[in-house]
């Protein structure tokens, strides 16, 4: 059947738009490409009319990931300010945990552009101001995608012989695909954070590197400030800040019962400004690079990726596969290594001439290989923190953090507390005995998950019974954890 394009790629977003760029390297250019995305140029890839609303920091091993394989090279004016890497900070603030390494800031409003130009340049077309509903079917094959051209007014149709879904966490796309039950289709309400964030200039206040550091990326965990997430402070320059927080729904509101509040994310994040000492008189960054993006919320997964990311004709990437860190929220990151991935597997695909589920997928066992293998013991270790009190934060951060832990957060991996308790360390308090059992427990889960995703199944043949197993353990652990909530 002749197709209108090679490839389809819904949604111009960062994900998007490296899964474009990397299926024209690795075919030579030789692939037609068309990236569709609901945005006018100017706001290519912005998620919603907030703009781009992110944390904006990714590692430098991530962005040379990309790099060395896709030869895709950032710099200014999308790369806005270096780290040298993340500090977590405890509710006292009396611990402080460095990691992960020299990372980098980035202006989200001016990358989509850099991003269009390269796109350019590798002969990929851009379609603009198109709002996708749906896909198009042949039998059971996907081979495109139907909409309405918001410029025309028009109903919009595009034929290819694969489309990437990189159009979200809520995706249109996935939630409604006919052709496959291995992959979900929507994601659990507690498996989303609420987040919001500032783009905001200001006057140096208190010299304090526990409110704000311009080399690095400040993490605060405290249920009090932001329950089930941590809020952070990211730096942007000497006098500039992404600063911001996120939260899980259910504990907010139970935090807010617990403190006779009524708080709510946009309310917490300003509350969140007025407290640090360090920055004085904040106000929202009016540069134009900041223009269309200098403050709003937005909803971001904290969960594993989706346990399937391909059917007939059709593939996942970024957001759309719930990709973010399971521990941070971090997206960026997955995204780089994902779209570098998923371009090369695309490639191959089409030139082989099997894009049904059976040609695609490669694509999960590579992602799964290379990153995804870590993060279904994130989460369960995720579960166990978000129930955590301040005061077991404090202690656990303080006693039971060693530096081969810090390495293993560096690395995006679970640390290893199977020793915690067993030293002959003094735990003070049945809560923190309580806590040190739970640490163990997430390490004990993470191995045997860490083992299960390492024998992820290399042929669509193996996926149910390979599912079932891990459902079967993340729900017992689920329900194993509820015993640790205070």
């Amino acid at each position: 059947m002749k197709t209108d394009y090679d490839l389809i790629v819904a949604g111009g977003g960062l994900a998007g738009m490296i899964a474009a760029h990397s299926a024209s390297h690795y075919s030579n250019q030789k692939l037609s490409i068309l990236v569709i995305d609901r945005n006018a140029p100017i706001m290519l890839g912005s998620k919603s009319i907030n703009g781009w609303v992110c944390g904006d920091a990714v590692s430098k091993e991530a962005v040379d990931y990309m790099g060395s394989r896709i030869k895709v090279s950032w710099g200014a004016p999308e790369i806005e300010h270096r780290v040298k890497g993340v500090m977590a900070l405890s509710p006292d603030r009396e611990t402080s945990i460095p990691f992960d390494g020299d990372g980098f800031l980035l202006n989200r409003q001016q990358l989509p552009q850099t991003q269009y130009k390269e796109a350019q340049k590798r002969g990929i077309n851009v379609d603009f101001e198109i709002n996708l509903t749906g896909l198009l079917y042949d039998g059971n094959q996907i081979i495109g995608v139907e909409g309405l051209n918001k410029k025309t007014n028009q109903p919009y149709k595009k034929t290819a012989k694969v489309v990437i879904d990189a159009t979200g966490v809520t995706s249109m796309l996935r939630n409604q695909i006919k052709n496959t039950t291995r992959m979900e289709r929507k994601i659990d309400r507690t498996d989303l954070e609420s987040t919001g964030r500032h783009i905001m200039y200001f006057d140096q206040g208190e010299d304090d590197l526990s409110e704000f550091d311009p080399d690095y990326c400040l993490i605060h965990l405290d249920q009090d400030i932001a329950p089930g997430g941590y809020g952070w402070v990211f730096p942007k320059g000497k006098n500039k800040v992404n600063i911001g927080l996120g939260v899980e729904k259910t504990l907010l509101d139970k935090r807010n019962k617990r403190l006779g509040k009524h708080d709510d994310v946009s309310g917490l994040i300003n509350q969140y400004v007025a407290r640090n000492k360090a920055i004085k008189n904040p106000r929202l960054s009016t540069d134009p690079s900041d223009s269309h993006n200098a403050t709003g919320n937005f909803q971001v997964s904290v969960r594993r990726q989706n346990d399937c990311m391909v059917a007939n004709g059709f593939m996942l990437v970024g957001d759309s596969a719930w990709m973010p860190k399971p521990l941070d929220a971090g997206g960026i990151g997955p995204a780089l290594i994902a779209g570098t991935i998923i371009g090369k597997n695309v490639a191959h695909a089409i030139e082989a001439g099997d894009v049904t589920e059976k040609g695609l997928w490669q694509y999960n066992v590579d992602y799964v290989r290379e990153y995804g293998y870590k993060t279904a013991g994130l989460e369960v270790f995720r579960r166990l923190l978000q129930m955590l009190t301040n005061d077991q934060i404090n202690y656990g951060m303080k006693h039971f953090l060693g530096n081969m832990d810090v390495e293993a957060i560096s690395k995006g991996e679970h640390p290893d507390f199977s020793m915690v308790g067993k030293m002959g360390m003094l735990i003070r308090g049945a809560l923190n005995k309580k806590l040190a059992d739970g640490l163990r427990y997430t390490t004990q889960q993470n191995r045997w998950l860490t083992e299960h995703y390492r024998n992820y199944p290399t042929t669509p043949d193996g996926f149910e019974e390979w599912h079932k197993k891990l459902l079967k353990t993340m729900n017992e652990a689920y329900e194993h954890l509820a015993k640790w909530e205070n």
